[in-house]
């Protein structure tokens, strides 16, 4: 699988990320959703501390992503299956954001 390099911007801050062929639509949705999700915790005005935001942002994007799971109906086996595919795509993805925070030095 060959992997294509985008720079993308969440909270003003430009990122590097890998992302495999095919999935540049996909990775700029789950980059709106973090950025707009950070914005809004940083816009409210109470918490200031990057890190911090990044947390409660990724908390409550896997909350809503757990209700959304929970209020669909029972999954087949070619979902489960594409489910699983998703979630070692969004590990891999996590993992590549890990490692470029920490040769920033910075979270965001």
């Amino acid at each position: 699988m060959s992997v294509n390099q985008i720079e993308v911007q969440i909270m003003g801050q430009s990122y590097l990320l890998g992302c495999p062929e095919g999935g540049e639509a996909k990775l700029q949705a789950a980059v709106g959703k973090v950025d707009m999700a950070m914005c809004k915790i940083r816009d409210a005005g109470k918490i200031k501390a990057r890190d911090r935001i990044a947390v409660l942002a990724a908390l409550n994007l896997a909350f809503d992503q757990g209700e959304a799971t929970a209020a669909a109906p029972a999954a087949t086996a070619a979902t489960s299956a594409d489910d699983t595919l998703d979630h070692e795509r969004l590990a891999q993805l996590l993992n590549r954001l890990d490692q470029t925070l920490k040769q920033d030095g910075q979270l965001l």
